[in-house]
């Protein structure tokens, strides 16, 4: 089940940053390494971070098909995007619980320690989206009072709580997920924002 909501999220993923990529008017060539990078980006630096070889989309060069083939797609649906949009808000909350939670069970696999494993689920949900906003010219959403990244922390600490209180990792997955999507959504919503600092003094 996993996998399968994987491959939508990298399908989502890679059909937003499409639409980014046309919005900064890119050929497109800059149209697919935008949706590549958006999609897979995540897990590539997770995986250079943590020493993990081989890339996600080495081993399954399928997923830089399927992607690619969600761009194409976005372009030619673009005009109905609008209509979508709640959909796509809703499947890139999804991604970014699952991707957390992958990216959790990966460090998880390695033995690494707990900071290191919600750090690695966090970086998995959000350095894909962070790089698109930085080729695009944005500032990415991760560094906005929005709660995105935070949403991921928590997803990560749900799934570690679960399996800490005795829950199997199917467990944790189903509840992280759940408690996670919910809590994104809920910002989105009600447009709940994280504490700002504001420094504006002259040195």
């Amino acid at each position: 089940m996993l996998h399968i909501l994987y491959i939508i999220a990298i399908t989502a993923e890679a059909m937003t940053a499409a639409l980014s990529a046309g919005r900064r008017n890119m050929d497109w060539v800059g149209v697919f390494i935008i949706a590549w990078v958006t999609a897979l980006g995540g897990g590539t630096i997770r995986n250079i971070l943590l020493g993990h070889y081989p890339m996600t989309w080495v081993s399954h060069p399928e997923y830089l098909l399927i992607t690619a083939g969600g761009a194409i797609l976005a372009g030619l649906i673009a005009s109905f995007m609008r209509q979508l949009r709640k959909l796509f808000l809703f499947l890139d909350a999804l991604g970014l619980v699952v991707f957390t939670i992958i990216g959790c069970q990966l460090a998880e696999e390695m033995h690494l320690p707990m900071v290191i494993i919600v750090m690695s689920g966090v970086i998995t949900g959000c350095a894909g989206g962070v790089l698109r906003d930085v080729l695009c010219n944005d500032i990415p959403l991760l560094f906005r009072k929005e709660i995105y990244a935070s949403a991921s922390f928590v997803t990560g600490g749900i799934y570690l709580g679960v399996e800490a209180l005795g829950g199997s990792m199917e467990w944790a997955t189903i509840i992280a997920a759940v408690l996670g999507l919910i809590l994104r959504l809920l910002a989105i919503r009600f447009e709940w924002q994280m504490p700002k600092f504001v420094y504006q003094e002259e040195w």
